[in-house]
């Protein structure tokens, strides 16, 4: 099951991780995919905020999404900078094209958005499939070391001349059998003291650790796994509050 991205949601991406914002991965994924041959496919490509400037430094990349709004803004995107590529839309695990590709990336831990382990199973088969041989998935994981059921965050965004969006997120679920949490996020939009518009959204995140990803890979059929920390590429995870970005080929 996957989290629903509605127009207020990708309204708020925009405003709160616009094109070309970056934790550091942006530049890690151009510096990684600079040099090699054929096209990428960013998997959860979202507004394109990492998709837009690869495509502007040269690299060939096309997106999928599940989230129509959140194409449509990726469309936007690339239109007002005079880009041109392919967007499909469709699930991580039973998305069907026509291309092969050289590479496949999954950045900031959009896998963790499947909630089901099977179709998590199904979504790295489902890459594989997609993937030359000698093709190289690389993707983002990540755990939130600081979780407290029931705690409330807010954050406040203005769009002048008179709007402001609120989001109000609260984890409502800490499942340390199934390895996932739940928040439940509230998005509205205010004008002078009159709500505009407002959505829900269910919010899943699936964890793993290190090792268990790495044999789960390793049972596909990728080879040549490496794990690299907080986009530092070759550099081991230390400690469990960062990035683990995994590279893994296709033979």
């Amino acid at each position: 099951m996957y989290s629903s991205y509605g127009p207020l949601c990708t309204e708020v991406y925009e405003l709160s991780k616009p094109v070309g914002y970056s934790t550091g991965d942006v530049e890690y994924y151009k510096e990684r995919l600079t040099g090699r041959e054929g096209k990428t496919l960013e998997v959860g490509c979202g507004t394109g905020r990492v998709l837009v400037p690869l495509l502007e430094s040269g690299i060939a990349i096309e997106g999928i999404d599940y989230s129509d709004a959140m194409l449509e803004s990726c469309r936007n995107q690339c239109h007002e900078r005079g880009l041109s590529t392919v967007l499909y839309h469709g699930n991580m695990q039973d998305f069907s094209l026509d291309e092969m590709y050289a590479d496949i990336i999954i950045p900031a831990g959009s896998f963790q958005l499947i909630e089901n382990r099977r179709e998590a199973v199904q979504a790295l088969q489902n890459f594989y499939n997609h993937l030359q041989f000698g093709g190289r998935l690389t993707l983002d994981l990540f755990l939130d070391v600081e979780l407290e059921v029931g705690k409330v965050s807010m954050r406040t965004w203005e769009i002048p001349p008179r709007e402001v969006i609120t989001l109000e997120s609260r984890l409502i679920e800490l499942d340390f059998l199934k390895q996932r949490t739940v928040s439940l996020l509230k998005y509205e939009k205010w004008s002078e003291g009159n709500l505009l518009q407002s959505e829900l959204q269910r919010f899943p995140l699936c964890w793993y650790g290190n090792h268990e990803f790495k044999l789960l890979l390793e049972s596909i059929g990728y080879t040549e796994v490496s794990i690299s920390a907080d986009y530092s590429y070759g550099t081991a995870p230390t400690h469990a509050g960062g990035i683990m970005t995994f590279e893994a080929t296709k033979r």
